[in-house]
């Protein structure tokens, strides 16, 4: 199977850092896990990812951790979070005003996060 993309993810749950890394690997990408939520640094060796997905407990104060994920990488973001309801044009609102490409409300399917994932990416 060919690589579609090398994805950055920084999620502190374990269980769904695991559910991530199983369905990003089995959608043909690679993933880079990084589990503690601290200031990011290069994934290193000149490879940078494509997609950084992280987990910010409040979106509308994430502003720090963005622009130092903005210093870091020059790659499109995909903000996880929990405190955003399905339905509502909130996510999205929130998501332009960062500066990021999507925010996907948690609890999530896996067709959903690939679907994100890919407009993301490709940028649709």
């Amino acid at each position: 199977m060919q690589q579609k993309g090398r994805i950055l993810v920084v999620e502190p749950n374990d269980l769904i850092l695991g559910l991530l890394e199983r369905w990003l690997k089995e959608a043909g990408h690679t993933v880079v896990v990084e589990a503690r939520q601290r200031l990011p640094q290069p994934v290193g060796r000149g490879r940078e990812p494509d997609l950084v997905i992280i987990d910010v407990p409040a979106p509308r104060s994430a502003e720090k951790i963005i622009k130092s994920l903005r210093e870091a990488y020059a790659c499109p973001i995909l903000l996880l979070s929990g405190r955003f309801r399905r339905g509502t044009d909130s996510s999205k609102h929130v998501a332009r005003q960062l500066g990021v490409r999507n925010v996907l409300p948690k609890p999530f399917t896996r067709a959903e996060l690939l679907s994100a994932v890919a407009e993301s990416i490709d940028g649709s």
